[in-house]
């Protein structure tokens, strides 16, 4: 019985994987084909249904930590995951004037590039029992160094320009009185989501820095 639960474990979480890779693929194929055939002001356009459902599906990761199917912990998988549904719904989807923006292009091309590797990675282990060692040096320790920097830039950056057409358009916002007693102003929450941004993004990229420090370590000792 618990073989058969193994089994059917690396089996859902092999498909998983392959399936969000091929989104994330498809999500750069578009995105550098409306980059080069078109601009970088088309990028949205390009890839929108591929990245809404790719960076959707990363839901499935919370579950998956909740009910014990992977070691992540939910604790960290969840500030991450949120972060980027944030993004994706709360500000680009939310928002079309921000969509033409340059930093959309180098988001969800980080991203991507970030996500083809992980969710690769990840799907050979499930499906073969195993990854080639180029491989956790590229989905672990290495690309982050570019990549993280670009990708939370980026975000920060959107977040920032979007702000305008936040307080504007008065998204999202409940105003009193109301039957619940109750207001919250998108605004000072995009405000709020940079306030977390700052301090927190350096503090991360610090502790990423140590773990592939000591990750690199251990390997040449072995």
């Amino acid at each position: 019985m618990a073989s058969a639960l193994t089994v059917l474990r690396r089996l859902y979480l092999s498909i998983y994987n392959w399936l969000v890779f091929i989104g994330w693929f498809q999500v750069l194929f578009l995105a550098l084909k409306a980059l080069k055939e078109s601009g970088h002001e088309h990028v949205y356009n390009a890839v929108e249904k591929p990245l809404l459902l790719a960076q959707s599906a990363a839901v499935m990761e919370i579950l998956h930590g909740l009910i014990g199917l992977v070691r992540s912990p939910v604790s960290s998988t969840l500030p991450q995951i949120g972060s980027r549904l944030y993004l994706t719904w709360g500000i680009l989807w939310s928002f079309p004037e921000i969509r033409t923006h340059i930093l959309v292009t180098s988001l969800v091309i980080s991203w991507a590039i970030t996500e083809i590797i992980r969710y690769s990675f990840f799907g050979m282990k499930e499906a073969f029992g195993f990854a080639p060692s180029w491989h956790l040096w590229l989905s672990r320790y290495s690309t982050f160094l570019v990549l993280y920097p670009t990708g939370i830039s980026s975000e920060v950056g959107l977040i920032y320009f979007a702000l305008p057409y936040i307080k504007a358009s008065e998204k999202y916002c409940f105003r009193m009185p109301n039957k619940w007693n109750f207001s919250f102003d998108y605004f000072y929450a995009a405000i709020l989501a940079l306030g977390i941004y700052v301090p927190g993004s350096p503090h991360l990229y610090h502790y990423m820095l140590g773990q592939r420090k000591r990750a690199l370590s251990k390997s040449k000792k072995e």
